[in-house]
Formats: structure tokens, sequence, C-alpha cells
């Protein structure tokens, strides 16, 4: 069975070629995926929160109701057409 084994042996040399340690090769390992993970967690995060904010805003549509959107803010004398002293 030599034929075999040659044949083994040149099936682990091929297995060896790819796993071969090069040095000149950069590659992030396992700490550069633990940043980007936690990166990308809080990039996540940070849209969902944004989201809610915005939900939570009344935007008031030009022309729909501006007038009323003036006045949401003063004191009901003022709303019913008293002014303001300067």
């Amino acid at each position: 069975m030599p034929d075999m084994s040659a044949s083994a042996h040149l099936a682990m040399s091929h297995l060896v070629t790819l796993a071969e340690f090069d040095e000149d090769k950069v590659t992030p390992g396992v700490l550069g995926f633990i940043v980007f993970a936690v990166m990308a967690l809080a990039v996540w995060g940070l849209m969902k929160s944004m989201n809610r904010h915005m939900n939570r805003v009344d935007f008031a549509e030009p022309g729909s109701g501006a007038a009323e959107s003036e006045n949401a803010g003063r004191p009901a004398a003022d709303a019913a057409g008293k002014k303001k002293q300067d």
C-alpha cells in the first residue's frame, strides 16, 4: 500500500499549505471582530433610541392648524386674542 500513503502525503501537503501562517499577512483577528460587534450594537441601540425620540415629536404641517400650534405654548389669556405688552 505505498500508493495510499503517497496520496495521503500529497493530500496533507495541500492542506498544510492552506493552513500555513504568513507573518506578512495582517488580519483583524478576534479582537477586531469584538470591536466591530460592539460598534454595530452601539449603532443599533442609537438608531433605536433615535427612532423612539422621533416618534414622540409632533410635527405641525404648514397650512393645517399653524395658528393653533403658535398659541399652544401661550397662556389662555394670550391665546384668546390679548396682545402682549412689549
